[in-house]
């Protein structure tokens, strides 16, 4: 039974201001984190693109200002020598510089063969005479490798390759230091960024959220019925537009309700008043007829079917008074209740012998001991209602049954309550019927619109019912029939009798 609140809570969770917050610092992550990598990618070109040109650059010049003996011996001597003056001048950092003669192998350093040079810049510097270089990273060190073959100068536009490769490795810690710092900076810059994008965020949706709570306030309270509910305009934007709308539908509303209300008065206040009108000529047509009644046997044929028709007919009149009466009553919210404790058997079985309703047609369980605080004359209302109805609309034999039953509740293990049912053994209710059965005036056949019923009984009754806080409903038994059940809550003293 939490499932309520559990759904409340998540809903507000992710209402409209988280998601607010979250759309404001998704769009200020998304533009913190581009600004930050455009940054990045560009400073570290930068940073990568400065020593690696001034690397290319230094090195072909040094190349190119030395001199060397061809062919090349294997145990020339002065092959290293050379080399590690080549490297001596390196920048930005210090090379190591190797060299490649056919088969013989020199450097700079202790080794005369380098594990970073690959083969492809070894196949890009035989294809380019002007030189190849590529950055490779080994053993998750950087390094910067230049290739530069030595040529003949044969003519302004043409060269022809001596055989002799020279390369230049450098490392490139320095400038991955210098990457690693930018990329730490540019993370730390955008978490603090996030933070202050807070703020905005959070004056941003407040800004938006205030005209949506406004609304939903005054909804709420116009939902309890404060139909003069307005909402302050504030600038000239949607939800501007939103609060004119909202006031002008509400202004509408409460036009509309206030014609109702004086429609519904009038309404009520003219049948209330035609009806009390009536009551004291029909009170009078009443007594003339019973007294036509008496007399009818000694008038001929003709005379005594008028005076009889005439004698019926006033009596149906005075019904519908009576019930208009008290149906306007209701509406004016003037019925009370005057209840007492009251064996509820007891009290169906004095409905019954009331009305002659005492013979094999009716069919009765009725426990004795079942107590309630019932208004007798309502309660014999409601009873004489179904009753009739069953007898005159549905099939005998008809049924009323007595019970009590626990129902579960929220706050309590159970709570007893009174149950009366009323079932016929006719054709049932339609079920196009069904949802209008206890409305005013509301007759099921149409070919009964003249009969004894006023159309009001069932919407008395519901009446009644709801008076004791109980309810009413209208069904079909499996078995075919219409079954009308009653449930009046009860006290625990007076479920026990």
């Amino acid at each position: 039974m939490s499932t309520g609140p559990q759904r409340s809570r998540r809903v507000r969770a992710f209402g409209l201001r988280t998601r607010l917050l979250l759309a404001f610092l998704l769009v200020a992550a998304v533009s913190a984190g581009t600004t930050a990598a455009l940054t990045y990618r560009e400073a570290r070109t930068a940073v990568l693109q400065t020593a690696q040109d001034t690397a290319v650059t230094s090195f072909r010049d040094q190349v190119q200002q030395t001199g060397f003996g061809l062919p090349v011996r294997e145990e020339g001597g002065g092959l290293e020598e050379v080399l590690r003056d080549i490297a001596r001048k390196g920048k930005p950092h210090p090379w190591v510089v190797f060299a490649e003669y056919g088969s013989v192998r020199a450097s700079s350093g202790e080794n005369p063969v380098s594990t970073v040079i690959t083969p492809e810049l070894r196949r890009a510097a035989r294809a380019d005479p002007h030189g190849s270089f590529e950055r490779v990273v080994k053993d998750g060190v950087p390094y910067l490798t230049i290739a530069m073959p030595m040529v003949f100068k044969t003519s302004p536009d043409s060269v022809l390759p001596s055989g002799l490769v020279l390369y230049a490795v450098m490392r490139m810690t320095d400038e991955q230091v210098n990457v690693d710092a930018l990329l730490m900076a540019a993370r730390d810059g955008a978490l603090p960024g996030l933070a202050v994008a807070l703020i905005p965020g959070l004056i941003a949706a407040r800004s938006v959220l205030r005209p949506v709570r406004e609304l939903r306030q005054a909804a709420r309270s116009m939902g309890s019925g404060r139909l003069d509910t307005r909402i302050p305009v504030r600038g000239s934007d949607e939800l501007a537009d939103l609060a004119h709308t909202f006031n002008e539908s509400a202004a509408q509303l409460e036009r509309s309700v206030r014609e109702l209300r004086e429609a519904e008065a009038r309404a009520r206040r003219f049948a209330s008043d035609v009806s009390h009108e009536l009551r004291t000529p029909l009170a009078g047509m009443l007594a003339v007829s019973e007294v036509l009644d008496e007399d009818a046997d000694a008038l001929d044929a003709d005379t005594a079917r008028a005076v009889r028709l005439v004698s019926a007919e006033t009596g149906k009149l005075a019904v519908l008074v009576e019930d208009l009466i008290e149906i306007s009553r209701f509406d004016a919210r003037a019925a009370e209740l005057n209840a007492d404790e009251v064996d509820v058997a007891e009290a169906i079985r004095k409905t019954l012998h009331n009305r002659h309703w005492t013979d094999a047609r009716i069919h009765t369980d009725l426990p004795d001991g079942i107590r309630a605080r019932l208004d007798l004359r309502r309660f014999d209302v409601v009873m004489a209602n179904l009753v009739g109805n069953a007898v005159r609309h549905g099939g005998a034999p008809v049924s009323v049954r007595l019970r009590t039953e626990i129902r579960a509740g929220a706050s309590t293990g159970g709570s007893p309550v009174l149950i009366v049912q009323v079932m016929d053994s006719g054709p049932g209710i339609r079920p196009e019927v069904l949802p209008h059965i206890f409305d005013r005036f509301y007759k099921a056949d149409a070919a009964r619109t003249r009969s004894a019923g006023s159309g009001l009984g069932l919407a008395i009754t519901l009446e009644n019912v709801r008076l004791h806080d109980g309810t009413i409903r209208a069904g079909n038994r499996p078995g075919g029939g219409a079954v009308f059940t009653i449930e009046i809550p009860l006290h625990a003293e007076e479920a026990g009798g």
